[in-house]
């Protein structure tokens, strides 16, 4: 059995070690490409994989648990260790990560609590769930015989709360069900989030780690200052080195020059343990982005989380990963290292559109219906991810023009009477006046509101910030309209559409797209989006994201593992009434062009 232990270094059967890891998400990668992801970190020369365990995508519903298909972590853990990796699992309930609400179950919105804090009703679901995720991969863990070395408790606690009862209450309830192998925290390298994200009066010793990007040798000096200040004697490391950065809708691409980066990294891994974040990025699929809370309104994060990673969203090596692999050979000679896997992409033009039809007209198809006196919230009606379109009719009172607002709405509206365009309004616009124009005897109104996704950092975490969709109601004149009729979209039955409904199509409504495309030999491509507006787009019934011509990808990335030999359909949900005749797919995204700030 393999023995590792935490002292003045990291000692993996009674020798030094040294962790040379990369990130790689198995949830933002399709299963089918997990092995190339992992043998080209292997071949890197690094000898651990780092990855998060996302609780909301486990735990869809209460009780209700998936870890199948491409969420079979316990899959990916033994894969990682076919190919000669160790690995270090982060389970924390809460993951940041850029991914949707951190990782928290959009349900828990629904539950009288206080997320991240020692609240008994929170911890009782935490350990729920780690009732069950231990059942995969308890008897991974090193001491059992598998490659996993070390597990963390929560996630840069210290940029939150200082809450040591709850970061006692997640230790209790992961040694509970089996946690046996080393355990650890990370924070920002600073005394004022180590002092707080930290769990040390305790008789294990939870190891304390760094995260950062650059500064090497004054991070580590602050990581080790706290060290000595709580009397341990423990090996340095950084469970974050980050490589790049992730990006927002409506903002040019971050980048990362590689000679810096490289550099940066040299220095880090001359003092320390190392973990890269990313080394890839992948992909948020399906309505899994996270978002940036920035005051009154928040930054919606794209569907790339490429993140200027070793190996781009694809999975293919970058400049960065070849100059990273040269400075690790530098640096240790008789690092084992190989040439990576590289994957091929495919193109096609002109893909013809073969039906359209407005989701008015689908809704009996793809969407559940709820009526109530007064709009009620997306999480309310348990539509805690996507879309939702509530309708309610009214009746003239003045011959000249109305006022309507939408009040407390998130996080994106649009606003509809009698089948046309009104407005749309996206945060900080949302309670403004709407003016209606000449309406007629009986109106039929339509707002359809988008969860553009929860923010995964920071202040905004507790529920009242984080509700979705209409949350108050809707006025005309002074007074709240009532009697609603709220279609709850469910984009698992997009096959449903009825595409005959097409004779009665209306420009400028929110409206599927239907494409079917041939592919002979299967290759991973991306689907050229310039021509449309925003929206969402399925292929074989895959969700691959949000779409935004706000830039600055103009493109989603589709992998092959989601495409079959033959014919493939391909459906757009597009809510802005803009679309193209026909449908392009790329070898490589394709970007917006946009000014720097």
């Amino acid at each position: 059995m393999t023995d590792f232990q935490i002292k003045d270094k990291f000692y993996l059967d009674g020798e030094p070690f040294q962790f040379l890891s990369g990130a790689i998400h198995y949830f933002r990668i399709p299963r089918a490409d997990w092995h190339h992801s992992l043998y080209n970190l292997k071949a890197l020369g690094f000898n651990t994989v780092e990855t998060y365990v996302p609780w909301n995508v486990h735990e869809p519903e209460p009780g209700h648990f998936d870890f199948s298909g491409n969420l079979d972590v316990k899959a990916f853990i033994k894969e990682a260790e076919e190919l000669g990796l160790y690995v270090i699992l982060r389970p924390s309930p809460y993951i940041c990560a850029e991914w949707e609400y951190g990782g928290l179950p959009g349900w828990i919105i629904n539950e009288d609590l206080h997320p991240r804090s020692s609240d008994p009703a929170f911890l009782e679901l935490v350990d729920k769930f780690f009732a069950r995720l231990f059942k995969e991969v308890g008897d991974l863990q090193f001491t059992h015989g598998g490659p996993i070395l070390m597990m963390q408790i929560e996630n840069e606690y210290g940029s939150y709360g200082e809450d040591k009862d709850y970061l006692k209450g997640v230790y209790d309830s992961m040694k509970a069900h089996g946690a046996d192998v080393p355990l650890c925290t990370s924070d920002g390298a600073w005394l004022a989030t180590l002092r707080a994200g930290t769990l040390t009066d305790i008789d294990e010793d939870i190891l304390i780690t760094g995260n950062f990007g650059s500064k090497a040798k004054e991070n580590f000096g602050n990581l080790k200052d706290f060290h000595d200040k709580i009397g341990k004697e423990w090996p340095l490391m950084v469970m974050e080195f980050w490589c790049g950065w992730f990006n927002r809708w409506g903002e040019p691409i971050v980048t990362r020059e590689t000679d810096e980066l490289v550099e940066a990294l040299r220095e880090a891994v001359q003092l320390g343990s190392v973990n890269l974040y990313m080394f890839q990025g992948g992909t948020n699929f399906g309505f899994m982005n996270g978002c940036s809370a920035r005051g009154t309104h928040d930054l919606h994060q794209i569907t790339s989380y490429d993140y200027g990673a070793p190996l781009d969203e694809q999975g293919n090596p970058t400049e960065k990963y070849y100059a990273i692999q040269k400075m690790i050979k530098e640096e240790f000679p008789d690092i084992d290292q190989a040439e990576p896997l590289v994957k091929e992409s495919t193109a096609q033009e002109n893909v013809q559109l073969e039906a359209k039809v407005n989701l008015v007209d689908s809704l009996d198809q793809v969407a559940d219906r709820v009526d109530s006196l007064y709009t009620r919230s997306m999480d309310e009606l348990g539509q805690h991810y996507g879309y939702i379109l509530y309708q309610t009719d009214f009746v003239k009172d003045v011959d000249e023009e109305e006022r309507l607002r939408v009040i407390d709405g998130r996080d994106r509206a649009h606003v509809f009477l009698n089948d046309q365009h009104l407005a749309t309004q996206y945060q900080e616009e949302i309670g403004e006046d709407i003016t209606t124009g000449p309406l007629e005897e009986s109106n039929k109104l339509d707002v359809l509101v988008e969860n553009m996704g929860r923010v995964n950092y920071g202040h905004k975490l507790l529920a009242d910030t984080q509700e979705k969709g209409i949350r108050q109601g809707v006025t005309s004149d002074l007074h709240f309209l009532t009697n609603w009729r709220q279609y709850l979209i469910d984009f698992d039955r997009v096959d449903q559409i009825d595409y005959s409904l097409e004779k009665d199509f209306k420009e400028g409504l929110p409206s599927f797209y239907k494409f079917n495309v041939t592919f002979d030999d299967l290759e991973d491509t991306y689907i050229d989006l310039s021509d449309f507006g925003k929206g969402i787009v399925l292929v074989n019934g895959h969700n691959l994201g949000r779409f935004w011509d706000l830039g600055p990808t103009l493109s989603l990335y589709l992998p092959k593992a989601f495409l079959k030999e033959g014919v493939n359909e391909v459906t757009i949900f597009e809510t802005e009434g803009k679309y193209a005749p026909n449908l392009s797919f790329k070898a490589n995204h394709v970007y917006k062009k946009m000014k720097e700030d």
